[in-house]
């Protein structure tokens, strides 16, 4: 489809912890422009697409459904917020798409905001880096550390325990706190960031298709 879209919330934290799924989280956040929004609201909405995994034995098909308030880009009742869903149809998981647009290009130029009231400067957005999430290439906004602390605070970067899980620094996994091997274990030291995989250019909307099929 060449759509360019990026990880983010959520699923932004779980990367920078260990590029997978926060084992608390239950579904899966990306950003697009609004530009590409708009394309997806006129020629994309209710389209389905099929996937099959390189050695055939994974199949999925996928919904895209887009939001018809889409095109209203303030936060109103609080009950559209969501522009549009990639909504696995087999398990009814699905992939959270928000637009994020300069809603007030006049008296905020180069800040962009979604309807969930999250905003972010261009030079912070951009230019997408290219990294591997869930073992999938994907896009991260180019500040991903400011974007975290911003939404999350600085805590959720260093924390170790949160939800009934606790950091293992030697798995780099979260697990459970009643895990036998988390029993009299000590705190482990403060987290520190993974490194990035590659600079950026450029991926597609294609790249998500491929992140529910690890279930």
């Amino acid at each position: 489809m060449g759509i360019e879209t990026w990880i983010a919330h959520g699923t932004l934290l779980g990367w920078w912890w260990n590029g997978k799924i926060l084992p608390w989280d239950w579904d899966l956040d990306t950003q697009v422009s609004g530009a590409t929004l708009d394309y997806l609201g006129k020629h994309m909405n209710q389209t389905t697409h099929d996937y099959v995994s390189e050695d055939k034995t994974v199949k999925r098909r996928y919904l895209l459904d887009v939001n018809p308030h889409h095109v209203e880009r303030t936060r109103g009742d609080g009950q559209n917020i969501i522009d549009a869903r990639w909504i696995d149809i087999k398990t009814g998981l699905y992939i959270d798409i928000t637009g994020l647009s300069e809603t007030h290009p006049d008296i905020q130029p180069g800040v962009w905001s979604c309807k969930n009231y999250h905003q972010y400067n261009t030079r912070d957005l951009f230019p997408l880096r290219e990294s591997v999430f869930e073992g999938v290439a994907t896009l991260i906004p180019y500040s991903y550390d400011q974007i975290l602390v911003n939404e999350y605070q600085h805590g959720a970067l260093v924390n170790t325990e949160w939800l009934g899980h606790r950091w293992d620094t030697h798995l780099r996994e979260w697990v459970t706190m009643d895990a036998p091997e988390l029993r009299d274990q000590p705190q482990p030291p403060p987290h520190v960031p993974r490194s990035l995989q590659a600079p950026s250019t450029s991926a597609g909307l294609k790249n998500i298709w491929r992140l529910l099929n690890w279930i």
